[in-house]
């Protein structure tokens, strides 16, 4: 995931900002850390440099 990417995103349940968490990062991309949305505490992980915003339950907002 580029660091400029991070401006973009919001929370896909309440659309809330997002805090982002870096464990591991090369020159051009963020390859593992987490997203976490500071209105509704779910947080997202990053992993291989992609960001996985798919809410996990039906109380996160996913819909069958």
């Amino acid at each position: 995931m580029k660091r400029s990417l991070h401006a973009i995103l919001c929370c896909p349940v309440c659309k809330g900002d997002l805090t982002l968490a870096v464990t591991q990062e090369n020159d051009d991309e963020i390859l593992e850390g987490t997203l976490t949305c500071a209105s509704c505490r779910v947080s997202y992980p990053i992993e291989d440099g992609i960001p996985d915003l798919i809410p996990r339950n039906a109380d996160a907002g996913c819909v069958d």
